[in-house]
């Protein structure tokens, strides 16, 4: 079976992209020219690319450093996209 493709919505630019199940949103987001959106080290250590995700599940492929987004904001829906793959289409915005 093949891999899914997810619809990936940005709702303060009105944007949307398509991401693998198995590509991390940044990545993706970086392809499809999707922004304004910065980015750092890719890793989840330098906070630059800090987003809230609105609705949609995902899942985290890489540890997000806490320096920068705490265990409750997580929680919260906070995260770090270069650290989340999509499980579903998903709804994000800039925080």
């Amino acid at each position: 079976m093949g891999k899914k493709n997810h619809q990936i919505s940005v709702l303060h630019t009105g944007q949307a992209f398509t991401c693998g199940e198995d590509e991390f949103i940044l990545e993706a987001m970086k392809r499809a020219g999707c922004g304004p959106i910065s980015y750092g080290c890719f890793g989840g250590g330098c906070g630059v690319c800090k987003m809230k995700i609105i609705s949609g599940e995902y899942r985290a492929d890489k540890k997000m450093s806490r320096a920068h987004v705490t265990k409750q904001e997580q929680e919260a829906g906070t995260v770090l996209i270069c650290c989340i793959k999509p499980c579903e289409n998903l709804e994000i915005e800039r925080v």
